[in-house]
């Protein structure tokens, strides 16, 4: 079969518009929330989860406030810009480097401000880092007759890349408070300023000197400013699509909400999809979130309740050295979304839930291999769990658990308070159910009360209860199963139902009861 004339470059980790435009690289016009920016405001900060498109964002004001024109040529923003006008711009980026490294930053950006003052053909002097950046606004400013634009990525790096060490992440943080105030002493010489990062940094703590800030982190008019929707898939990638199931490419990658009507996809998810041509965790594989797993063990936050946490504003953006609110965390690094708003009063709550089937199955495979700290054999355990339900081998299953929570340490469970409740037991289950990517549903309720979990697959009904020997009588789990009457939901489908008790003793960290009674639906 003779390949597609109309498909184009798969612009897999390139974040140069120029790249992008000149060798004809797929590309979604963004440039429409630039106008609206420019109508709108002046100084502005965006966060968004890692590879979501914020380099490239930047990237595209860059051109288009050095005006290059003929880039943007059939362009929305094309006909709504004035080309006779060019502004310097100052970018700054600290995507790369040991930030680790106590004065690594305090030598860095001297060296970005150096480079960008050869080029201009400026010469500044200054004792601090803050006065360089000011005086060089003035000098680029007063050079060009013409206000600047003031571009920064990843402007948070620095400080999340030195979390596990705090004295420097505490050292990175006010260094950079006092370049980011720079911004609003030099206002009178700025045109434009554009701040993007993965955190949001409380305005206390990092932005008390450019309270002019305007965050549009959780704007609806900017909810897709990165990211690709559904309506880009189908007009810019369509000659990507053939081939590929429509509902599975939004089951696995759709999902991510800024507030806004229509929900997002990851850019790198997609771009990888279309060249590999097979479903796969690209995104989540890029960077493997050992510090957010730690912190989600360590503060005893069970996997169940990942799916159905609660944020409001305020706590959303509680994020500093000294205090990361686990809601924030997983939010503004992209393992959590809103799923919907909650009017409370006066305040605005945020329910949380995974963006997408790649999120739910890899963070959950990742929290299993934490506690195991075996992955190879999780990843055994994880086809044998596959083809025992295949077979409804339930014995089989029992030892099949039995072996996975013997192989958890048992300082693990020393050192963690979590270990003693029935939640953990029960988390560690749905972790495992859903690292092998099946249709789980957790806490489902009824008018008889609520199940612990339900898994649908291969025709078939799972529904567990889960209970600790110790702290209710043995039997408690199958006897709730039947006079609550959870079945009874299930019996339309006409599918088999397994009733599955499964007791836990935290005495032996093992499973003490796994019965199981099968029923057919009607």
């Amino acid at each position: 079969m003779a390949e597609r004339t109309d498909r184009r470059k798969l612009p897999i980790g390139i974040q140069t518009f120029r790249e992008i435009r000149a060798e004809n690289y797929y590309y979604v016009d963004k440039t429409a929330y630039i106008r609206r920016m420019m109508d709108e405001g002046k100084h502005y900060f965006l966060s968004r989860p890692r590879r979501f498109g914020k380099s490239l964002f930047l990237d595209t004001l860059k051109e288009l406030f050095e005006g290059n024109e003929p880039l943007f040529e059939g362009l929305h923003i094309h006909d709504r810009w004035d080309w006779s006008v060019r502004h310097p711009v100052v970018r700054l980026s600290f995507g790369s480097g040991n930030f680790k490294e106590p004065g690594y930053l305090q030598a860095n950006l001297p060296e970005q401000l150096a480079a960008i003052e050869r080029r201009a053909g400026v010469v500044v002097e200054s004792a601090t880092a803050s006065g360089r950046f000011a005086h060089l606004l003035e000098a680029l400013y007063d050079q060009a007759g013409q206000p600047v634009a003031v571009l920064i990525d990843e402007y948070d790096k620095p400080i999340l890349d030195a979390l596990e060490v705090p004295e420097v992440a505490r050292a990175n943080r006010d260094f950079l408070r006092g370049l980011y105030a720079t911004i609003k002493d030099s206002d009178a010489h700025i045109k434009f300023t554009f701040l993007t990062g993965v955190s949001k940094f409380s305005k206390v703590s990092l932005f008390s000197g450019l309270n002019n800030l305007k965050d549009i982190t959780l704007d609806p008019r900017y909810s897709a400013i990165c990211g690709y929707t559904d309506a880009d898939l189908d007009a810019v990638f369509a000659p990507e699509l053939p081939g590929l199931d429509r509902d599975e490419i939004r089951r696995w990658y759709n999902g991510y909400s800024w507030l806004g009507e229509e929900k997002v996809y990851n850019p790198f998810d997609i771009l990888l999809l279309f060249d590999r041509r097979r479903f796969g965790a690209w995104w989540f594989e890029t960077g493997t979130p050992t510090f957010l797993v730690e912190t989600l063990i360590s503060r005893g936050v069970g996997a169940l309740s990942l799916d159905n946490m609660l944020g409001s504003d305020d706590l959303l953006s509680a994020f500093d050295v000294d205090h990361i609110a686990t809601e924030a965390l997983l939010f503004q690094t992209g393992y959590l979304t809103i799923r919907q708003t909650e009017p409370r009063g006066e305040e605005l709550y945020y329910r949380l839930s995974y963006p997408n089937q790649e999120v739910r199955q890899s963070l959950n495979r990742s929290l299993l291999n934490h506690l195991t700290d075996n992955p190879s054999q999780h990843t055994a355990h994880r086809a044998r769990l596959y083809d025992l339900l295949l077979v409804n081998d339930f014995v089989s299953m029992e030892s099949l658990f039995k072996a996975f929570f013997a192989s958890i340490p048992y300082q693990w469970h020393s050192n963690n308070d979590i270990a003693h409740y029935e939640g953990y037991y029960a988390s560690v289950f749905y972790s495992y159910f859903e690292s092998v990517g099946l249709d789980i549903v957790v806490e489902d309720s009824s008018s008889h009360g609520r199940l612990d979990m339900a898994v649908l697959f291969n025709g078939n009904v799972y529904l567990f209860e889960f209970k600790v020997v110790e702290l209710v009588p043995e039997g408690t789990a199958m006897a709730q199963l039947k006079e609550r009457r959870y079945a009874d939901k299930y019996r339309a489908r006409g599918e088999p139902i397994h009733l599955i008790a499964v007791e836990f003793s935290r005495e032996s960290r093992n499973v003490a009861a796994f019965e199981v009674e099968s029923v057919l639906g009607h």
